[in-house]
């Protein structure tokens, strides 16, 4: 594969696939990230989280929520296939990497990181 110099670092291009080709990587599709960054938008509004990051491996795929940047994540979400017959494919996991919830479905395990925006009003 070619190398393209940009200034001093050296990078791969991108390489793009077919839809009809098979891709080894597990991602987050449309709805699902979605789903995710509509979360994400309003717990940054609330002031509770302030990065993220996408990680895209070949079994998994997790999304990592930081309250700060150089902090270990507060939160991942992580996508796995291969549990979807089982337990199901989707895990909210917490600061200490404890599975906090599973399931099937995304949007209810979602629900799980929106009760610190339910604060009373006085």
């Amino acid at each position: 594969m070619p190398r393209y110099t940009f200034g001093m670092n050296q990078e791969t291009p991108l390489q793009f696939h077919s839809p009809n080709q098979s891709v080894d990587q597990v991602c987050f599709d449309r709805k699902e990230l979605n789903l995710i960054l509509t979360l994400y938008g309003r717990m940054v509004a609330a002031a509770e989280w302030r990065d993220y990051a996408i990680s895209i491996q070949q079994d998994y795929a997790a999304f990592a929520i930081y309250r700060r940047t150089a902090e270990y994540p507060l939160y991942q979400i992580e996508k796995r296939p291969k549990l979807r017959s089982k337990q199901g494919m989707f895990a909210v996991l917490g600061a200490d990497g404890r599975v906090l919830k599973r399931g099937h479905d995304l949007a209810p395990l979602l629900r799980l990181l929106e009760k610190p925006l339910l604060r009373s009003v006085d």
